[in-house]
């Protein structure tokens, strides 16, 4: 799939919702976890900053290109295993200083994928009734340490570092209280944070990798803060000046500024120095670059000549089998052929796949009114999540046999420059960690996209395993990737292929699959209805 095409898809699905890139704005059980290149949080008109994104693509435009349509490189290796985390940009200075004017500068130049801005006024405690008056009256500190949850913000930087799903509050400062839905955040390669406080905690410097002190004149930020306060907050100007006389200007001169010296470098008159932001930049590059990964070729040179794992399971190749198979790999078979074929297939794929989860004894009454001691799932729920686009040709064969279930998508494509897999998308049902997984490929040659998958799960709290992965047709290569990396993943086929040529296709195969049942030479222009909300 082209840039472009990808870029239209995703126009599509965001505007599909109009929510923040990472949590359906409606809540509930239909809440979606969303991911997209570049993840603002913050960047809304400064009430105070949260962490919360613009919900339209998109996301930000430089002078040179639109910061969103590339796709999320590895961010594991070979063995399944995270082996680089985000790198993660501390910004520190004085209220009002233009702590995000220089994060948005640091983007703009930057222009790398999956930036994430996260704003430490998200992490504000949760005030008592007594406190809660003293801040309607101007008499509650914000400016000081104990104002934050430390805890939380620590725990939620090293998960989000750590390449994990992470749930970030949503901080309503009218109720000085936190809103009901959290925003979920994944899927991050540079990291920046930006607070009042961000120096203040040992353990939360432990997570920085280059530490920024935004420096502004204590009159520029006095003036801002007037500004702000009362056009945008609708505060008198006695409110304002009081409070930044009794607590803003205490708090910087005892706790902010003395932080300074903890900086790697320090900006002075924020966001419009760019020699020093063309120096952050610059040496955010080379920490990348450093951090680069070639899975694919790890993947093809691996696992040479072993048997195959005990976790795969292939469908008993019974002459139904076999022929459904001499149908749909015959490249004179018409696309009506095709698809119905490969739908008895899949139904037939999806039944085994089901009888791999958990189940328990279940004794019912007949109407005879005799008992009969049969099985029932025991679970909590099943899930099934779809690798765009071939995958979701699946889905129906899933909800034919598995009523109510619920559906995600993850959209991974090949980078033709690079050979690697990116993650473009996904969308996953809310407290899918819970779930047992039915992940659906068609086609899996090296394992590279099914790999990612799995990873993608994972980071989300997923059990390994209660992951399931089907696939119509696997190359052993591909088996072995995900076998090797991920042992506990249950593996189901109705074939395993030997060989995958010089350019990773399955031998003798299938041919494109996607093509071949949308009847396309090229990824179709899917409609909004393509991508269902999930039943419950």
């Amino acid at each position: 799939m082209s840039a472009v095409s990808v870029e239209g898809r995703l126009a599509k699905m965001d505007n599909e919702e109009k929510t923040c890139s990472v949590s359906n704005s409606g809540g509930g059980e239909g809440s979606l976890d969303r991911l997209l290149p570049s993840v603002i949080l913050g960047l809304s008109p400064r009430k105070r900053t949260t962490s919360q994104c613009k919900s339209e693509p998109p996301l930000l435009r430089t002078s040179k290109r639109t910061i969103y349509t590339a796709g999320r490189p590895p961010w594991y290796n070979e063995h399944g295993a995270q082996s680089k985390e985000a790198f993660v940009i501390g910004l520190c200075g004085g209220s009002a200083s233009g702590k995000t004017t220089v994060a948005r500068k640091i983007i703009e130049a930057l222009d790398v994928p999956w930036v994430v801005l996260l704003s430490m006024d998200s992490f504000y405690k949760v005030l008592s009734p007594e406190e809660q008056l003293l801040a309607a009256r101007n008499d509650y500190n914000f400016d000081h340490p104990d104002a934050f949850d430390f805890d939380l913000l620590t725990h939620t930087l090293r998960k989000l570092k750590q390449g994990k799903s992470v749930k970030i509050p949503v901080y309503d400062f009218t109720t000085h209280g936190r809103q009901k839905e959290w925003k979920t955040v994944y899927g991050a390669s540079v990291i920046i944070f930006e607070g009042i406080m961000s120096f203040a905690d040992k353990a939360l410097l432990q997570l920085l990798d280059m530490k920024i002190f935004v420096e502004t004149d204590s009159d520029i930020r006095l003036v801002r803060r007037l500004r702000r306060d009362i056009t945008e907050r609708g505060r008198d100007i006695e409110g304002v000046i009081k409070q930044y006389n009794k607590f803003v200007k205490p708090a910087f001169e005892q706790y902010i500024e003395p932080t300074m010296r903890l900086a790697d470098l320090v900006v002075p008159r924020g966001g419009g120095n760019m020699v020093a932001i063309d120096l952050i930049v610059q040496h955010v590059h080379s920490q990348l670059e450093e951090r680069e990964l070639s899975v694919r070729a790890a993947l093809a040179s691996a696992h040479q000549a072993q048997p195959l794992p005990q976790t795969l399971s292939v469908l008993e190749s019974t002459p139904q089998v076999r022929g459904m198979h001499t149908i749909i790999r015959n490249k004179e078979t018409s696309r009506d052929e095709f698809i119905f074929y490969s739908k008895r297939l899949m139904r037939l794929l999806i039944e085994r796949a089901l009888s791999f989860l958990p189940s328990q004894v279940h004794i019912v009454q007949t109407p005879q009114g005799e008992d009969y001691e049969g099985r029932s799932f025991h679970g909590k729920r099943i899930t099934g999540v779809s690798i765009l686009r071939a995958g979701e040709t699946m889905e129906p064969a899933l909800r034919a046999v598995c009523k109510d279930v619920r559906i995600g998508k993850i959209l991974i494509q090949t980078n033709q420059d690079t050979g690697e897999p990116e993650l473009h998308y996904l969308r996953l049902p809310k407290d899918i960690s819970e779930d047992h997984v039915i992940l659906m490929d068609c086609t899996v040659s090296t394992g590279a996209a099914a790999m990612m998958a799995v990873r993608v799960l994972l980071d989300h709290d997923v059990q390994e395993d209660k992951i399931l992965l089907v696939s119509l047709l696997m190359a052993e290569m591909g088996v072995h990737s995900v076998a090797y990396a991920f042992p506990q993943v249950k593996i189901i086929t109705t074939a395993v292929d030997k060989k995958v040529n010089d350019v990773f296709h399955i031998i003798p195969g299938i041919g494109n699959f996607g093509d071949r049942y949308f009847g396309t030479d090229a990824p179709p222009d899917w409609s909004d209805e393509d991508l269902d909300e999930p039943s419950y």
